[in-house]
C-alpha cells in the first residue's frame, strides 16, 4: 500500500498534530515494511528522518484544489491521509481525515478549519473520518450528521520516550501543565488554586510547558513559572520531577499530555471533560473543571501525602500501557483499507 501523509503539521515546532503525524508515520513504517510511507506538503517542514518514510515538498499554487489531486495520482498513491482536518478538493484518490476536535466550533480554533472543514464533510470527499475518541466521533456524526459507518474513532499513543524517571533531589517540588497556553485549557483554574496554597503557607509552585496561542495573556505571579516551548525530549524529566501533572482543560479531543504524563509515571490530576477522561480511565483524578475548590483540595493532598502520590502513579502507568502507536497503526491501517473500498465502489 502506498500512503501519503500531510506533512503540513511538520511545520510548527510543537503541538499535538505534529506530534500525530510524525508518530503514525512512524508506526506505519514499522506495522507493513512494504508499504511506502510518504510525508508530503507544498510547505518547506522539518524532515523527521523517520526510517522507511520519504519526505517530499511539491510547490503549488493551488495545492488543495490541484496541485495535491494530481501529484498524488502521479505518484500513483493507494490513500491520503488528511492529518490536519483536510483532503484534497478534487477527489481522485481515496483519503481519510482526521478531525481531531470540535474546538473550532466550540471554542474558537482554526478558521481556516471552521470554515473549510465543513463543506469537506457535507460533499462526502473523505472516504473515511477518524476521531481519536469515541466522544468526539458522537460530537462529530451529530454536527456533520456523518453516517456511523463512516467515522472510526482510534485513540492516540504516548512516544517510547515517555517512561518513568528517577529525579532527585527535587522530587515532587512543582505542579505541572503541559500544553498549548489558551482559554479552553482552563489555566487560570489551577492558578487560582496555587494562589491558594501559597496563601494558607504552602511553598508551592506551578510550572507551564507550552506555546502561547496568539493573544492569550501569559500567567504569572509568585509561584508562577512559564518555561514556554520545551523540546521534546525535555517533556519527560519535566513530568518526572512533577509533584503531580495538572490538566484542567474544558474541552478535548484525546488530551496527550495526560497520556504522555502517565505513561512517565506521574500523577495526574484532570478535568471531567468526556475525551479526557475516557483516556485517563482509572489512571487520574477527575475534577469539575471549574470548582476551585476540589481543585485547591486535591492539591493539596497531592502535595502532602507521598502515599497517594504513588498510589496514584502506579495506576496511571497501569493505563498507559494499554496504548501504542503500534495499535494505533494498526487500527488506522484497516481504516485505509476500509476507505479504499469505498472509494473504488
Amino acid at each position: 500500500m502506498k500512503v501519503a501523509l500531510d506533512a503540513t503539521p511538520l511545520t510548527e515546532p510543537t503541538g499535538g498534530i505534529r506530534r500525530y503525524t510524525m508518530e503514525l508515520a512512524n508506526a506505519l513504517a514499522r506495522l507493513e515494511p512494504r508499504d511506502e510511507i510518504i510525508l508530503v506538503s507544498d510547505q518547506s517542514y522539518q524532515q523527521p528522518g523517520i526510517p522507511g518514510v520519504r519526505c517530499v515538498r511539491q510547490s503549488s499554487g493551488k495545492w488543495w484544489s490541484v496541485g495535491l489531486p494530481l501529484w498524488l495520482r502521479r505518484e500513483r498513491a493507494d490513500i491520503f491521509h488528511g492529518t490536519d482536518f483536510s483532503v484534497p478538493y478534487l477527489p481522485l484518490t481515496p483519503s481519510v481525515m482526521t478531525l481531531h476536535d470540535l474546538s473550532p466550533w466550540r471554542t474558537g480554533g482554526s478558521d481556516r478549519v471552521r470554515r473549510r472543514t465543513p463543506w469537506l464533510l457535507r460533499f462526502g470527499l473523505p472516504s473515511m473520518i477518524i476521531t481519536p475518541s469515541e466522544s468526539v466521533r458522537r460530537e462529530a456524526m451529530e454536527m456533520f450528521r456523518l453516517p456511523a459507518e463512516e467515522v472510526a474513532a482510534i485513540p492516540l499513543a504516548a512516544a517510547t520516550h515517555f517512561q518513568p524517571l528517577e529525579i532527585s533531589p527535587a522530587r515532587g517540588s512543582y505542579f505541572l501543565f503541559v500544553g498549548t497556553i489558551e482559554p479552553r485549557k482552563n489555566i487560570s483554574r489551577i492558578i487560582e488554586a496555587v494562589r491558594e496554597l501559597r496563601r494558607q503557607g504552602l511553598a508551592v509552585e506551578l510550572h507551564l510547558a507550552g506555546r502561547a496561542r496568539a493573544g492569550s495573556e501569559l500567567p504569572q505571579g509568585e509561584g508562577i513559572r512559564f518555561l514556554g516551548e520545551v523540546a521534546e525530549e525535555e517533556l519527560p524529566k519535566l513530568y518526572a520531577g512533577a509533584c503531580a501533572v495538572l490538566y484542567p482543560s474544558l474541552y478535548e479531543g484525546f488530551g496527550l499530555p495526560v497520556l504522555e504524563a502517565m505513561q512517565s509515571g506521574a500523577m495526574v490530576i484532570a478535568s471531567r471533560d468526556p475525551a479526557v477522561m475516557e483516556t485517563a480511565g482509572d489512571g487520574c483524578i477527575c475534577l469539575d473543571a471549574c470548582d476551585t475548590a476540589v481543585w485547591v483540595e486535591a492539591l493539596r493532598a497531592a502535595w502532602t501525602n507521598g502515599d497517594l502520590r504513588q498510589q496514584w502513579k502506579d495506576r496511571s502507568l497501569r493505563r498507559a500501557a494499554q496504548f501504542s502507536w503500534q495499535k494505533t497503526a494498526a487500527l488506522t491501517r484497516e481504516v485505509y483499507a476500509t476507505a479504499m473500498r469505498r472509494f473504488h465502489g
